[in-house]
């Protein structure tokens, strides 16, 4: 039966996918405006730009990949730093209120704002890097820090009675104990620092980024590319998205709201 009805659902997914895709072509042959390319139009040039290369010769391939290295890059710095640092937090509330005055107005800051500073200040991709770490960072933490918290203290007494010390407790308790929140957090840290590239893209100097992409067929009004980079941002988000949320099920199987 659930096999069926993953079948059903993904025969339903497919169903929706197609009439969204006949009403889009529909709209775009009754408006007939070169600013509304239908999906034939975006295939088109889907395959122009995946063979040919865009107008400074890189293919829609090097664009992919070359944000989608940025991206991990950035996001592996962010996990490495706000991982540790949510489980030290968590443990001790007295850092936590001592950082929160630092840590909350920061957080607030959308990642955007800090696109022109990283601009002028780092070069090359560290301020790729350094983008994705902000707009990755606070999620993670938050996350953390909050798995931290739920732990079971009925668990820690019990482990401090048979005489496991705090590193034991960290380790084999805290930590498998925060675990789900942990990974909640990395993927919606990886939905911000994957939304903050393509912006970065934009406004940097480097030819090369799906975000450039889009900018570049922007200024020339050709709206075909554009939304073909659109599309692509798209998907690649899902294929990362869908890839933690697997690790997710594979982890912990035990819940529900996972499987479903």
């Amino acid at each position: 039966m659930k096999h069926a009805d993953r079948a059903k659902s993904l025969l339903l997914g497919l169903f929706s996918l197609i009439v969204f895709l006949f009403l889009w072509q529909l709209l775009a042959v009754w408006m007939n405006s070169p600013f509304l390319p239908g999906p034939y139009s975006v295939l088109t040039a889907f395959f122009r730009i995946s063979t040919a290369g865009d107008i400074d010769g890189y293919t829609l391939s090097s664009h992919a990949m070359t944000s989608i290295y940025r991206v991990l890059l950035g996001f592996l710095f962010a996990g490495m730093t706000a991982i540790p640092l949510g489980i030290f937090m968590g443990l001790k509330p007295s850092v936590n209120s001592v950082s929160s005055p630092i840590i909350e107005p920061i957080r607030f800051i959308p990642p955007i704002a800090w696109i022109p500073l990283a601009i002028i200040l780092l070069g090359g991709i560290t301020r790729y890097v350094f983008l994705i770490w902000i707009g990755a960072f606070f999620p993670i933490l938050l996350n953390t820090i909050a798995g931290v918290k739920r732990t079971s203290a009925v668990l820690v007494d019990m482990a401090k009675t048979f005489g496991a010390d705090s590193r034991t407790i960290t380790f084999k308790i805290v930590f498998p104990s925060a675990l789900p929140e942990v990974m909640s957090g990395l993927r919606v840290g990886l939905g911000v620092g994957w939304m903050c590239i393509v912006a970065a893209e934009m406004i940097g100097g480097d030819p090369v980024g799906l975000g450039r992409l889009i900018i570049k067929y922007a200024n020339l009004y050709q709206m075909d590319v554009v939304i073909l980079g659109m599309v692509t941002i798209g998907i690649i988000g899902l294929i990362l998205n869908y890839a933690i949320l697997s690790t997710e099920r594979r982890l912990f199987k035990w819940r529900v709201e996972v499987r479903a």
